[in-house]
């Protein structure tokens, strides 16, 4: 018999999505040290490659949360019970964009704005109307918030109480990762100093006072959508990671009073091995930065638990009924990938907000991989593949060189201070690039099998939304006690000041009615804005 070597040569590299070279075929000599026991063990067990379950989805099934929200409340409301009614498990909001960066729906910025990106949230009226009939206490929520993160959970905390649903009880989670903001998606308001201090006194809070309550969902999906390469995700989002709990510890926080409620949030593109090699190695190398490098003794505190979302850059104005195909690959790649929660985008996306005819597909993409494919059955059935664990193996090692390259920088902060992701991330944007434009990768529909193709609806948010939410606001501010919303407000910048933690102060303002623009404005005079420096 022939020796495998000359079995099977290697013949030809293939490149990933990535520009990550693969060979045309693994063998157990690609294996050849590997230590099976270390690396991998069983389901369940340290360091977590296989999944943090033993049982995984034999226990249950993953969070089906499509990412929802535009227009006002009303409308949003209405699209969640919709949802709901058709077999989602979760809510996930999206706000729109003055929302995001601070400001209240009357800021002149905010003009044209208003409902278009997401829903128009100002004030606790809102969230008291986005929640409407929704019983907190039964769902979990996930609202995808980073710079104003603190007042919207605090927003989300005062509905459950007005609900009689106490703060021990809820659960969902606050995206809440400034980080990646000045990373890749940009929608900072304060330094990053500050900005940590914020995210801290969450962290803080919440394992005191909102236990069930995933207080930061650290994120790889936004650095992905500006072009990183699979191994810049995963390598920014975990060294993010380390140094919230670096933050935190700072703080005088005990690592494992806070790390069982940290969380990730990835991306899922289309090169199908590459994404699920990037979840398996995420977990392992996780596992191993919180018991070697932080101390952490609780298991819990080990696990990578994370949300997917399938990846919206990947999604094509040409053609857009092939984004089914690419967002059903997607969604099995995550499952497969072990994640807890996931998003399938809708097939209009890249026109539009979600129509609610294309956001029950995307819905129905995870039901039938849940229910009709089988892939469910197995617990890790790509487990001890040579190619699997080889990449796996290859993305670990890769995505360790980064953080250490940061490490030895002083740290995330830093680096991002010294432009050194953002400038990783822009090289590699621009090879992908080139690569299409080259006809190196092909995008079906875009630079190879080209046809002609017709519009298809979507979803319109015209001007009537502006002023309904514009004389919301307006009520809200006339009607509210104003001297109490003016001392609360004081209190806050005090607080802040003094450098104590400012969600009960937060909670005071939003409970009065302050608006969400009124308290970032207020928290402005003590901390500054930041400018982002010219990196290039």
């Amino acid at each position: 018999m022939k020796p495998l070597e000359k079995a099977c040569p290697e013949k030809k590299e293939y490149t990933t999505i990535s520009g990550k070279k693969i060979k045309e075929l693994y063998t157990p000599l690609d294996l050849a040290d590997f230590d099976y026991k270390k690396n991998l063990g069983f389901p369940g067990e340290y360091p977590y490659t296989r999944g943090i379950h033993p049982n995984m989805y034999h226990g249950r099934l993953w969070t089906m949360r499509q990412f929802s929200g535009f227009g006002t409340a009303e409308d949003t409301n209405k699209r969640y019970k919709y949802l709901l009614s058709h077999g989602q498990t979760g809510l996930s909001v999206a706000f729109h964009l003055p929302t995001l960066m601070g400001m209240d729906s009357d800021h002149p910025l905010a003009q044209g704005e208003i409902g278009k990106c997401g829903v128009a949230v100002d004030s606790l009226a809102d969230m008291e109307i986005l929640f409407k009939d929704i019983p907190l206490d039964k769902i979990t929520t996930s609202m995808t918030i980073n710079p104003p993160a603190a007042v919207l959970w605090a927003m989300y905390i005062a509905v459950a109480e007005k609900q009689g649903v106490s703060q021990k009880v809820i659960s969902g989670t606050i995206q809440n990762d400034i980080l990646k903001e000045y990373i890749a998606q940009k929608t900072f308001v304060f330094p990053p100093k500050p900005s940590m201090k914020l995210i801290v006194d969450t962290l803080e809070y919440g394992a005191k006072e909102v236990p069930r309550w995933n207080t930061i969902s650290i994120s790889g999906y936004h650095i992905r959508e500006a072009g990183s390469t699979a191994v810049q995700e995963l390598a920014f989002t975990l060294r993010d990671g380390i140094e919230y709990v670096e933050w935190a510890l700072e703080r005088g926080l005990e690592v494992d009073d806070f790390a069982p409620r940290l969380s990730f949030f990835f991306n899922a593109h289309n090169d199908f091995f590459e994404e699920i090699a990037k979840y398996r190695a995420a977990r392992k190398i996780w596992a191993e930065a919180m018991r070697e490098r932080f101390g952490a003794k609780k298991p819990r505190s080990w696990w990578l638990r994370f949300h997917t979302q399938t990846s919206g850059v990947s999604l094509m104005a040409q053609q857009p009924y092939n984004n089914v195909i690419r967002v059903a690959i997607q969604a099995l790649a995550a499952v497969l990938g072990g994640t807890q929660s996931l998003h399938t985008n809708s097939l209009d996306e890249t026109y539009a907000l979600p129509s609610e005819e294309a956001v029950t597909i995307a819905l129905r993409t995870q039901q039938i991989i849940a229910h009709e494919s089988g892939v469910i059955n197995c617990i890790d059935p790509l487990g001890g593949s040579y190619f699997v664990e080889k990449f796996t193996k290859e993305m670990e090692e890769e995505a360790r060189q980064y953080i250490k390259r940061i490490d030895d920088m002083g740290g995330m902060v830093k680096a991002i201070e010294l432009g050194f992701p953002q400038k990783e991330i822009v090289d590699s944007s621009y090879w992908y690039q080139q690569s299409v434009e080259k006809r190196e990768k092909i995008i079906v529909g875009v630079n190879a099998f080209e046809m002609k193709h017709e519009p298809i609806p979507t979803l319109q948010i015209d001007e009537s939304v502006a002023r309904q939410q514009l004389a919301r606001l307006k009520d809200i501010k006339e009607t509210r006690n104003s001297s109490q919303v003016k001392k609360n407000l004081l209190d806050l910048k005090r607080a802040a000041n003094d450098n104590l933690n400012l969600m009960p102060f937060i909670l005071k303002c939003v409970k009065s009615y302050a608006t969400l623009g009124e308290i970032i404005d207020s928290l402005k005079e003590v901390f500054g804005e930041y400018q982002e420096p010219i990196t290039y």
